[in-house]
């Protein structure tokens, strides 16, 4: 783990998607942080100490989703599987499918393995199964603001996790999409889909991943703004923690009631033409029973380690 000394930072932006505003100032404690995502190897270790079950691998109890056809509870988890054309960017469905089989050990379905993959972020995860490695471990997951303070690698105020620039001198600093998302993959960062979690650079506090590759996980509850900044720096929230769990709910789908939590980071599916939230202050929201081929974790710890 590295060791993030806290303070005050802007957090959020006021020049891309309206989740992100406003900037406002934040004060955070120190803390330590995952230098990378939690990988394969790391996650099999958990499962193996402990059993563990996760999410994807579970029929969903049909006293959770009312109104559900029974044929569509299955075991399962939602993977990318990219069309061939183009396809109106508004519809997910177009190139997400919930794949009955696919799951931390079986990324693309159950026919795939992380044979070879040791060292790519473990995937499939939900908001449950990554909170039971943190404990496991002996850590937690970060809140919005410990991660966000984390990716800026003490650049306040940057575009990216590295500077202002997305690719500077025409070098690929994260794993994200190079083409027209998302028929047209021209992997010019070398990875189609995810990539060992040190491939590239790390930024200035020597974190890895913390742009791309795969989405993470926090503890916040889903709000969708930031609070106005403080009008007197006696006033500047310490240690923020979002919003309450009865407003993180989807209001398109009042009949589960499903809490959202705050994902952060961007993933290798974030393309110009869409999701361009390859950014610190990028934010999204996540239904805590969900679990995708993009989504992992890492974690903090709040207590003093040896050095």
């Amino acid at each position: 783990m590295i060791r993030i000394s806290g303070g005050t930072f802007r957090m959020g932006s006021g020049r891309h998607y309206p989740e992100e505003a406003p900037v406002h100032r934040v004060t955070v404690d120190g803390f330590w942080i995952d230098r990378t995502p939690v990988t394969n190897r790391q996650f099999r270790d958990f499962v193996r100490a402990t059993g563990h079950v996760t999410f994807a691998e579970k029929r969903p109890d049909p006293n959770d989703y009312p109104g559900a056809l029974p044929h569509m509870l299955y075991a399962g988890s939602l993977v990318f599987t990219p069309p061939d054309h183009p396809v109106d960017l508004r519809n997910w469905s177009q190139w997400w499918t919930l794949l009955r089989g696919a799951d931390w050990r079986h990324p693309q379905g159950p026919k795939s393995t992380i044979n070879g993959l040791d060292t790519h972020p473990v995937v499939h995860v939900a908001f449950t199964d990554a909170l039971a490695y943190a404990r496991w471990a002996g850590k937690d997951l970060p809140t919005e603001a410990e991660w966000e303070i984390a990716a800026r690698g003490g650049l306040d105020g940057a575009e990216f996790a590295w500077g202002d620039e997305f690719t500077p001198e025409g070098r690929q600093m994260a794993n994200t999409w190079q083409g027209a998302f998302p028929f047209q993959n021209l992997a010019q960062d070398g990875y189609e889909r995810t990539s060992p979690v040190t491939a590239f650079p790390p930024n200035g506090y020597g974190l890895y991943d913390m742009i791309g590759n795969v989405w993470e996980w926090t503890s916040d509850f889903y709000a969708p703004t930031h609070p106005a900044d403080a009008v007197k720096a006696c006033c500047i929230p310490e240690n923020p923690r979002g919003g309450p769990e009865d407003q993180s709910h989807d209001p398109c789908q009042s009949e589960t009631r499903i809490p959202r939590r705050v994902l952060k980071g961007g993933s290798h599916l974030c393309a110009p033409n869409y999701c361009r939230r390859y950014r610190p202050a990028a934010r999204h929201p996540q239904p805590v029973d969900t679990s995708t081929s993009h989504v992992g974790f890492r974690c903090v710890s709040r207590e003093t380690l040896e050095t």
